[in-house]
């Protein structure tokens, strides 16, 4: 088992990083996470945001331009939340009764949201082995941090199949935006199912923490009751509205994207590593060095992922458009 500094809980904590390596937290390039190094360009926004308490009608407009944008059914909700992490945590408290399998290895939040409110959780192999184990069953797709992906179709058996036993199919889609054919959305409404949505990852402002979670009107209802009435900040509904309603940035955000993941494969190619899977906001590496990686590249000041139950595996975020020759260099001395 690694020790909490080599591992974190999350990417990121680049202040604990600095004072194990000795690095200034400017000079970090941070790889650790799966956010996007091309963030949506930041607007100059109205006092008003930051002095007035978050207005409702804003609120409802930022909502009718997310359903816009994700292309939510009639039939289902959708409430905001501030960041989707804080919404399967709230999840536990509304959902049915029973036990809960997470397809796995996966993202452990939500393994520790469900045992800290008392429910027995199964790890699944498989989907339908999740199905066959509990009535509520949770996966992220495409998943964190492998970018194993589960076609629509299935989960909507698996949905039907949870429903006959009053269970929960829940979706988190926190890496949706550059994966529109998985997304769930579309089927929203009559099966069992809650679809969490991040906003902070795809469009590069994962501080604003601004998420929102789909599915069910009781369910969704319950949810958006936890949060209270001011859900998210005065800037998050600002610049929430406005990015989601800007398609052009996020069609040729997707574009851009996708060319850094294959500029990025074909680097960790050259330098000898093989890419085991990914979407295109990071890339997973599996292999035998991949602690003394991390070690190596974060005494250099390039903080990357590893993971303290997977000891060969390491994730590597998208470099920014000036971190690419750095890695590139720091990954020809450091070697596979």
């Amino acid at each position: 088992m690694l020790d909490h500094p080599l591992a974190p809980r999350h990417g990121g904590a680049l202040r604990d990083a600095s004072a194990r390596y000795g690095v200034a937290l400017e000079n970090w390039l941070d790889l650790s996470t799966g956010i996007n190094p091309y963030p949506y360009p930041l607007a100059d926004l109205p006092a008003s945001d930051f002095h007035r308490l978050p207005d409702p009608a804003a609120l409802a407009d930022l909502l009718a331009v997310a359903r816009k944008a994700y292309d939510v059914p009639a039939k289902a909700t959708i409430a905001a939340m501030p960041g989707s992490d804080l919404a399967l945590r709230l999840l536990p408290l509304v959902a049915p009764a029973g036990d809960v399998a997470i397809l796995s290895p996966t993202y452990s939040g939500h393994a520790e949201a469900w045992r800290r409110a008392g429910r027995s959780v199964h790890a699944a192999a498989s989907l339908g082995e999740a199905a066959e184990q509990a009535a509520i069953v949770a996966l992220v797709n495409p998943n964190n941090p492998d970018g194993r992906a589960v076609a629509p179709a299935e989960l909507l058996r698996v949905a039907e199949q949870l429903a006959q036993r009053d269970g929960l199919l829940i979706v988190d889609e926190a890496f949706g935006e550059v994966a529109a054919a998985l997304s769930m959305i579309p089927h929203l409404g009559a099966p069992p199912i809650v679809v969490l949505r991040s906003f902070g990852k795809f469009y590069g402002l994962a501080g604003l923490r601004l998420g929102f979670v789909l599915g069910q009107d009781v369910l969704v209802e319950r949810l958006r009751d936890l949060v209270g009435d001011w859900p998210v900040s005065g800037p998050a509904l600002s610049l929430g509205r406005q990015a989601l309603g800007d398609s052009a940035w996020q069609s040729a955000n997707r574009q851009r994207l996708a060319a850094a993941r294959a500029r990025l494969e074909a680097l960790l190619a050259g330098a000898g590593l093989a890419v085991e899977g990914g979407t295109d906001l990071f890339v997973l590496i599996r292999t035998p060095q991949a602690v003394a990686m991390h070690e190596s590249l974060a005494r250099a000041g390039i903080w990357t992922r590893v993971f303290a139950d997977q000891p060969d595996r390491i994730r590597i975020g998208l470099p920014p458009e000036d971190g690419f020759d750095r890695l590139e260099r720091l990954l020809r001395s450091v070697g596979p």
